[in-house]
């Protein structure tokens, strides 16, 4: 169950890190953004957005869904919590919110953007 949270939350962490990415222009959205877990004792994530932007395109995090259920292009304005697609219902390795969150966040944390690493374990964003 702790999995499933911090999934969560790092899929809506990088959901909010690119509505602010692609809106630079205009709105850049919230600074930081906290991201609590559903489960009872669970940890939150205090998501720096700010520092976030830039670092990659917003459709890397946040995107649409087509008819189909697919992954649809990003339409800045359009932004919408992880979880209400990522709720479960999905067929693949982005199921749940935190499914997508994790895969996306510590695969550009394990790589790295500008040769620079961010944190993989849990204690890395995730605070008590």
């Amino acid at each position: 169950m702790a999995k499933k949270i911090v999934i969560f939350v790092a899929a809506f962490a990088m959901a909010l890190t690119f509505a602010v990415g692609a809106s630079v222009a205009g709105n850049a959205g919230p600074e930081t953004v906290k991201i609590d877990t559903p489960k009872k004792g669970g940890t939150s994530v205090n998501f720096d957005h700010k520092k976030h932007q830039g670092m990659a395109e917003c459709a890397a995090c946040h995107h649409t869904k087509n008819a189909d259920g697919s992954k649809g292009a990003y339409e800045a304005g359009k932004e919408a919590k992880c979880a209400s697609c990522h709720d479960g219902s999905l067929k693949d390795d982005v199921a749940d919110a935190k499914k997508a969150a994790h895969k996306n966040c510590k695969g550009c944390h394990k790589d790295g953007v500008d040769g620079k690493t961010g944190p993989t374990k849990c204690d890395g964003c995730h605070t008590k």
